[in-house]
């Protein structure tokens, strides 16, 4: 993977960042920048690019693999959909668990933890750049975690996936 930062800051992010953070992200970066001017508390986060989700796919060089697992199959077969999505979720999970992620993730933090305070507790949303489109909806698809406190334990839950936001509640 390149050395470039994956990490965008809320006050960095505006609505034409969606296709790098999703629209969710995008608005968050939107309020940020115009409601902490007004005094409107906006949680100071950050979030992970799609490209960084990209990048460690193609490093990994899983893509043709999890094209092949995701592709020719009865979709209404529940079951093998399940097992699918938990071998894609595997395969993901691995390709995206690099030193480097981890190293964005843990500076990220660290520098959050210097602007709101030491163990700051944080929520965490995995997210997609179109997740919410006006012919598709991918609710309940995509995982939160509240209240994670510190390092370790951001680290331990594999919340440093691509697509993730972070924020200070």
């Amino acid at each position: 993977m390149p050395a470039q930062s994956y990490v965008r800051w809320f006050s960095d992010i505006r609505l034409s960042d969606v296709p790098e953070v999703g629209g969710k992200t995008a608005s968050l970066g939107e309020l940020y920048a115009m409601l902490a001017t007004e005094g409107v508390r906006v949680p100071e986060g950050f979030a992970l690019t799609a490209q960084a989700y990209r990048d460690a796919l193609a490093a990994a060089g899983v893509e043709d693999e999890l094209r092949q697992i995701l592709t020719g199959f009865d979709h209404h077969d529940v079951v093998l959909l399940a097992e699918r999505a938990a071998a894609a979720r595997q395969l993901v999970y691995e390709a995206t668990g690099t030193p480097h992620l981890r190293a964005e993730i843990a500076a990220a933090y660290r520098a959050l933890e210097r602007k709101c305070g030491a163990g700051v507790a944080v929520a965490v949303r995995s997210s997609a750049t179109a997740e919410d489109l006006p012919t598709a909806s991918f609710a309940g698809q995509h995982e939160s975690f509240l209240n994670v406190r510190g390092l370790p334990a951001l680290l331990r839950l594999d919340l440093h996936r691509p697509g993730h936001r972070l924020s200070h509640r």
